[in-house]
């Protein structure tokens, strides 16, 4: 009995970085998301996707309605999770280049991100990334991604304490707080909104 009610349905996460840099605070957002998820919050998977591999895009790439090959498989990555989860700096009030060249790609006929739950973290200087935040948030009405509305995490990472060690690793035991909370948010949205993909929408 108690195996069964502490048994919880599984949500597979995909988590996109929109830094490339090998120090990334946002990285380390995302390194600290996995190790809760295994941690504390239960029901959880979550996958890091790597994004850095993508070419520009280019409709010249598509041949014959196929994506290349590295392309493809970023794409089923996305459509095989139930949620997803960013990670992103802000560049000139937007998201960064890299994470808009993914989102792009995948939202190539048929868009594998219609459907989804999602939750977008940021650390940065300023407002801490939030106004890509709320860009990212404009852009996924278009997607049909449905972000989570709370708790939102923008962290300035440059202000006293520390955020993050030498490496872009999280230190902060607060903001490790408020992004479980966030983690927890995304699980509970993910089973409200029945985010379970159907393998067979992609032909």
């Amino acid at each position: 009995m108690e195996a069964a009610m502490a048994a919880k349905p599984i949500i597979k996460v995909a988590a996109l970085c929109g830094s490339l840099r090998k120090g990334s605070y946002n990285r380390g957002l995302i390194r600290s998301a996995i190790e809760i998820s295994k941690e504390t919050t239960n029901g959880l998977q979550i996958e890091y996707v790597e994004v850095s591999a993508l070419p520009m895009i280019n409709t010249d790439l598509e041949v014959d309605g196929k994506y290349p090959p590295v392309v493809e498989e970023f794409r089923q990555k996305i459509l095989q999770a139930d949620s997803v989860f960013f990670a992103s700096p802000e560049y000139n009030y937007s998201v960064s280049p890299v994470l808009k060249n993914a989102i792009d790609w995948a939202s190539r006929p048929p868009n594998v991100w219609a459907g989804k739950a999602a939750a977008v973290v940021s650390a940065g200087g300023g407002f801490g990334g939030g106004r890509a935040q709320y860009h990212l948030r404009q852009i996924g009405v278009f997607l049909d991604l449905h972000f989570i509305n709370k708790p939102e995490l923008a962290i300035p990472a440059f202000q006293p304490p520390a955020k993050f060690d030498q490496h872009g690793n999280l230190i902060d035991p607060q903001v490790r707080e408020k992004l479980m909370q966030v983690l927890v948010s995304l699980y509970n949205f993910s089973l409200r909104l029945g985010c379970r993909n159907k393998m067979d929408q992609y032909p």
